[in-house]
């Protein structure tokens, strides 16, 4: 089907929440048949246009057109009835419900009587699922709330997919899957564009950005900057526009040399019900360790367990002066450990959106701020400044909803929440999930100063470009046990996705194999 340049098109469209412009003027179109994608930091506005546009925002002024004919997007059932369909960042299934139940939600079968045919149901599931490829191992009778956050991210973007949308809107809908299953998402919409769909398709993963866009369009504070056809500007151009200035290195460098020190943690036989079978590790102080393979090979289950989440499991551990895992967080976070987890879901997992940017930085510290159960308010406003300072939050004020903070800010109030504690072991579950490349920046040189400081870090990333230019040992994860221990020159994109294949990099290819791209995480 021919690209239409114009299929959809905003003219003047302008969004102020109270003193904070989200929208400047913004006029801007997208092609039938094609996919464009929407860069830019976090805060740019990006997600307000998308709001809009699924009707869950009302805009201050402007216009919106689809198919040359004016709409009006007086709510989210309105775009739907259009055929616009919008897959947040923030996930909007609902957990008590099935897979199945999920995904048909907006139109499930029925039988005569008007009862909801449950067969037919978790066939159409499964059907979708199999169209997009990454249905492989999901029960389509499990309960959402019982899934990890890749496979509950794979039931909303089929949930999307089974309404048949005309435009097609992702924020963000790849950041929490694997490679292997992003790369089969990113198929299906080559074949929505080849069928006329319009795909507006927002990601931080440059690389994603390379293999998938016909166009690109640039926003910065609320304006829309450029658009221009994708390949047509470098990564560093890319970045000019978005942030103002150049990037020359994403990556802060590493040390020379691993630290001498012994390890603060120590981890021999670790094993749960078949999910860890015998893992062994060890990370200093001062020591970036990363966790790569496949998603759902036990990287998230290690550690939950070493952050006293999960139960039922054994194994000879050492961290600090403890032996042992710890019995649940509280002894986690205790003085024998210090051990402090950043989750992988920020919005369900490390935050509270209803309190405030000062309640969510000093909560995790409250013990150490109280005396008789009393709060010390002044140390309690020092602590919160000090931390904001330290990873320039951006907020109205301290007081405001953390909800109200982009993506990004929020990420760095979870991230301040537990520095609060000052951690001796740092574990981060894919920290940089749905963040822009400058935030990404900014807590890449967060983690190499913590480093520095004699912090030990254990790091899972589902981007292999971060394991490479971040870490200084990889550990990548198979079948719930080490596969391989790459350090130094080892750490290639070809090791690490070999090697999460349960496959030996060919001798022959060792002096192909690429070091990590310097550009865009």
């Amino acid at each position: 089907m021919p690209n239409d340049p114009a299929f959809l098109a905003l003219a003047g469209v302008a969004k102020r929440y109270g003193g904070a412009v989200a929208l400047r003027d913004v006029s801007f179109s997208a092609g039938r048949g094609s996919i464009h994608a929407i860069l830019g930091e976090n805060g740019a506005g990006k997600s307000t246009l998308m709001k809009i546009l699924a009707g869950a925002v009302a805009a201050d002024c402007g216009s919106v057109t689809l198919d040359g004919r004016p709409l009006r997007l007086d709510g989210p059932a309105a775009a739907l009835r259009e055929g616009i369909v919008c897959i947040f960042q923030e996930l909007s299934i609902i957990p008590d419900l099935t897979v199945a139940e999920n995904i048909c939600l907006a139109d499930p079968p029925r039988r005569r009587i008007g009862t909801i045919d449950r067969g037919a149901q978790r066939r159409r599931a499964r059907a979708v699922l199999d169209a997009l490829g990454c249905g492989s191992g999901l029960d389509v009778r499990a309960r959402c709330a019982d899934l990890p956050l890749a496979k509950r991210q794979i039931v909303e973007i089929a949930k999307a997919l089974a309404r048949r949308p005309r435009v097609l809107i992702l924020d963000e809908a790849t950041s929490a899957l694997s490679a292997e299953d992003a790369e089969r998402v990113m198929r299906h919409l080559r074949r929505l564009r080849e069928e006329g769909v319009c795909v507006l398709f927002i990601s931080h993963r440059m690389h994603e950005v390379d293999a998938l866009a016909d166009t690109c369009s640039v926003f910065r504070n609320g304006e829309h900057v450029a658009t221009f056809p994708a390949g047509s500007r470098t990564h560093d151009e890319i970045v000019r526009l978005m942030i103002g200035r150049s990037i020359a290195h994403v990556y802060p460098p590493k040390p020379e040399r691993p630290p001498p020190a012994e390890p603060y943690l120590r981890v021999r036989g670790l094993a749960r019900d078949g999910v860890l079978k015998g893992i062994d590790l060890d990370v200093r102080p001062g020591e970036i360790v990363g966790l790569g393979g496949l998603d759902g090979q036990g990287q998230r289950e290690l550690l939950l367990a070493l952050a006293g989440v999960l139960r039922g499991t054994t194994g000879d551990v050492r961290i600090g002066t403890a032996a042992g895992l710890p019995s649940g967080p509280r002894a986690a976070g205790g003085p024998g450990r210090r051990i402090a987890l950043i989750p992988e879901d920020r919005k369900t997992e490390g935050l509270f959106l209803g309190l405030s940017v000062a309640a969510n930085l000093s909560f995790a510290a409250l013990d150490r701020l109280s005396r008789c159960g009393i709060v010390d308010t002044d140390a309690e406003r020092a602590l919160v400044a000090g931390l904001a300072g330290r990873l320039a939050v951006k907020a109205p004020d301290r007081d405001a909803p953390v909800a109200t903070l982009s993506g990004g800010n929020q990420q760095k109030v979870v991230l301040g929440k537990w520095l609060a504690t000052e951690p001796k072991l740092l574990l981060l579950m894919d920290p940089t999930r749905g963040i822009d490349v400058g935030t990404k920046q900014e807590i890449y040189r967060l983690m190499r100063d913590l480093a520095a400081a004699g912090v030990a870090i254990l790091f899972h990333s589902t981007d292999y470009d971060e394991l490479i230019g971040l870490c200084d040992r990889v550990l990548v994860l198979y079948d719930g046990r080490v596969a391989a221990r790459l350090s130094g020159a080892e750490i290639t994109e070809e090791a690490i996705v070999a090697s999460a294949l349960n496959l030996r990099p060919a001798a022959s290819a060792a002096g192909s194999r690429r070091p990590h791209r310097e550009a865009l995480a």
